[in-house]
């Protein structure tokens, strides 16, 4: 028997006939990531318990491996909350495994509509934690009503702390809009996209995301822009270690372009709204008036 075919036996066994709550249980909430997590902890409160499965900084998501205890956790959780569009199709062969018709599923991708095949870092498009956010909230009310004062409170004040990210995002967008940018993956797309700014050299980023060899003609255009500053910031992933990524890290920083890490992982001792600022204010040191 394989690892995964192990692991899928021991979630199976573990998954309980019925979820049944008690009125005062906090409700189980397992995220696939520690983002979607952290939202669920500000949205739940105390009411709610949550674990996220990828939360280390310093882990490639792409590489990411279940292990028997992730298996036990999303067989005893409540709420699964995962990303989807196959940034992290280990989930569904969890709860496949665990099946619960007292669990709600959550899949991020679908309260936004995008689909398979759209760039899959949707968390760094702000109005897709918004959607989430209020999703869960409806949930949580759904399951636990006599705590319906809470979670619309706690939805409020989340809502009220992603203004100063929209207010952030408006200003830089007046002052960059248009302007030439690259990166080694799509991570930070959603971010440019909402910042207006003009994305190059992205048949390379989809390679590196994808796990395969950029083109050579590709890299070459990469390299172009680089050395002949058509772009004038390059983002890389932080997270994710690649030769030819960190190639073009180099040669960026020897061409004297800007530089800007970007995390596929919330770091830690930092929430989703700290997170978000902290990059928009890179950019914005990268690329000052």
């Amino acid at each position: 028997m394989t690892k995964l075919a192990a692991l899928i036996a021991l979630a199976a066994s573990l998954a309980a006939p019925s979820l049944a709550r008690a009125a005062d249980q906090p409700i189980a909430i397992v995220a696939a990531e520690n983002f979607y997590g952290d939202v669920a902890r500000q949205i739940g409160g105390p009411d709610v318990t949550v674990d996220s499965i990828l939360n280390n900084p310093d882990q490639d998501p792409h590489l990411f491996e279940v292990s028997p205890s992730v298996g036990r956790n999303v067989s005893a959780a409540r709420i699964v909350i995962y990303n989807g569009i196959d940034y992290d199709p280990w989930m569904q062969t969890l709860l496949r495994a665990a099946r619960s018709a007292n669990r709600r599923t959550i899949v991020v991708a679908a309260l936004v509509g995008r689909k398979t095949g759209d760039n899959p870092h949707i968390w760094y498009d702000p109005a897709t934690m918004l959607a989430l956010a209020n999703t869960l909230s409806a949930a949580l009310i759904a399951d636990d009503p006599g705590h319906q004062a809470d979670y619309q409170q706690r939805l409020q004040r989340f809502e009220a702390s992603m203004q100063p990210i929209e207010a952030k995002i408006a200003a830089l967008r007046q002052r960059l809009a248009g302007t030439p940018v690259t990166a080694t993956e799509p991570v930070f797309g959603y971010m440019f996209a909402a910042l207006g700014m003009t994305v190059r050299d992205m048949p390379f980023q989809m390679a590196v995301m994808n796990n395969t060899e950029p083109g050579a003609s590709d890299v070459a255009a990469f390299e172009n822009d680089l050395k002949t500053h058509q772009v004038r910031l390059l983002v890389y992933n932080s997270q994710a270690s690649d030769p030819i990524a960190a190639r073009m890290k180099k040669l960026a920083a020897a061409s004297h372009i800007p530089v800007v890490g970007a995390t596929e992982t919330e770091p830690p001792g930092m929430t989703y709204q700290s997170w978000m600022l902290s990059e928009l204010d890179a950019v914005d040191r990268a690329l000052p008036e």
